[in-house]
């Protein structure tokens, strides 16, 4: 059993696989800003319903949503570069990091845009025309009015990506990325002992997983006070 698992190695692991960590939050900040952006553009372009940008959308959203995540990437990482190269620019030298960011965003944009999409025609219409009674133009009523409770209604969906994203950074070692499990690997292969890491590791997710959905959670109630009162 010694030979197995050893509370010495897990310890001294530790040090070792931490500052490897920052690389995954990363990930996790840069998909979830510019995925959060990219799905507000992608939802209201959506709802505009404007010729062939409606078309493309529809295929872009199609193929993110029906395919996984690791195969998005490959596609990206090896796709782009052929495709800059017909006009002449050369992007073989980019950090893979940049691949895998560019990954995670267009496809939370995808997921998000349909989830903001959705939550922004579950806003009743009555505040739209509020607005409107009050002097704001279509944008000010928007962004004032309709986003805020649009994000409101979608937290909850909001929050169960922002945790899946956290879970699938992993495959970012298959551009040769070394994030935290990424490390974990190297270190195993080298030691021949990969058990102390994998489980530091499963604590790390498992505890900052409660720790997002203890944050959402908190969001929701936060910003759904006075809907019980409202339905009453």
């Amino acid at each position: 059993m010694t030979n197995i698992f050893s509370w010495e190695r897990f310890w001294n692991i530790i040090p070792k696989l931490t500052p490897y960590l920052l690389i995954t939050f990363q990930i996790v900040l840069v998909g979830l800003l510019f995925g959060t952006l990219l799905g507000i553009i992608v939802a209201i372009l959506r709802l505009k319903k404007i010729p062939v940008i409606h078309q493309i959308l529809s295929v872009y959203i199609s193929f993110m949503r029906g395919t996984s995540m690791l195969l998005q990437m490959m596609v990206i990482y090896y796709g782009l570069p052929s495709l800059f190269e017909q006009i002449g620019i050369n992007i073989n030298d980019l950090d893979k990091l940049i691949f895998v960011y560019l990954t995670f965003v267009l496809n939370l944009g995808a997921f998000l845009g349909e989830e903001f999409r959705a939550a922004i025609l579950a806003v009743p219409k009555e505040q739209t025309e509020a607005g409107y009674s009050i002097g704001l133009t279509a944008m000010q009523t928007f962004l004032r009015i309709v986003l805020p409770q649009a994000f409101i209604i979608a937290l909850p969906s909001y929050g169960a990506e922002a945790i899946g994203c956290f879970h699938l950074t992993s495959i970012a070692f298959k551009l040769g990325v070394v994030d935290f499990l990424g490390r974990a690997n190297t270190l195993g292969a080298a030691s021949g002992h990969q058990l102390e890491s994998y489980l530091f590791i499963a604590i790390v997710y498992i505890s900052f997983s409660l720790l997002l959905r203890f944050i959402f959670v908190l969001l929701e109630k936060k910003y759904s006070f006075g809907k019980k009162g409202a339905t009453a």
